[in-house]
């Protein structure tokens, strides 16, 4: 997988145009002023995550004695659930019941940004070529950038393509996760029989 490959993943399991009517939702208790300072708060948090698991993930793997074919499978299985929820929404939310007032770290950051599919996904990189930190941090960065920005455009966003578009948008999102989820499963078990 090369850069802009893991980039186009991992922007895909962010998922920022699902975010935003949601992420419009919880600032809305939010001063108009501070809005763009949380949503950067935020942004910084879930990214300072994803990083910890991008460098750390593969020592809390080792400790539990799991094999790269189980992060995939796992991961494979997680995305595939995210993805369901992209297309068929619960009526609460993905977050479910949103609290009034200013978010701090959850909803927002986790699992809004760095749920637990993206710590999966930035896990199983690293598991897959660990010789290759660099790339996959260049590949979270511009994922993470693109989301921010599309999330700094929510507002505007909302007003110019709707809900309809917007869930629409989603959708589509979510059947392309769908699919990476499949074929992650599908290596995670090529790779097991490989080796049995």
């Amino acid at each position: 997988m090369d850069i802009l490959a893991a980039a186009t993943l991992l922007f895909l399991i962010l998922d920022p145009i699902g975010n935003v009517p949601i992420f419009l939702s919880i600032l809305k208790g939010v001063a108009p002023e501070r809005r763009r300072l949380v949503l950067a708060r935020e942004l910084l948090i879930a990214l300072g995550i994803l990083f910890l698991f991008l460098y750390g993930g593969k020592y809390v793997l080792a400790a539990l004695h799991l094999r790269q074919e189980s992060v995939s499978i796992a991961g494979g299985i997680v995305l595939f659930l995210i993805g369901i929820r992209m297309i068929f929404p619960p009526k609460d939310g993905i977050f479910g019941e949103i609290h009034e007032g200013e978010p701090f770290i959850v909803p927002m950051a986790v699992p809004g940004v760095a749920g637990p599919s993206a710590i999966a996904a930035v896990m199983l990189l690293t598991q897959q070529d660990p010789d290759r930190l660099t790339d996959w941090s260049i590949a979270l960065l511009l994922a993470w950038a693109a989301t921010a920005v599309i999330l700094f455009a929510s507002t505007t966003l909302y007003r110019l393509l709707k809900a309809g578009v917007l869930g629409a948008m989603e959708k589509l999102m979510g059947m392309l996760l769908i699919a990476v989820s499949v074929q992650m499963c599908l290596d995670g078990v090529a790779k097991y029989l490989g080796r049995a």
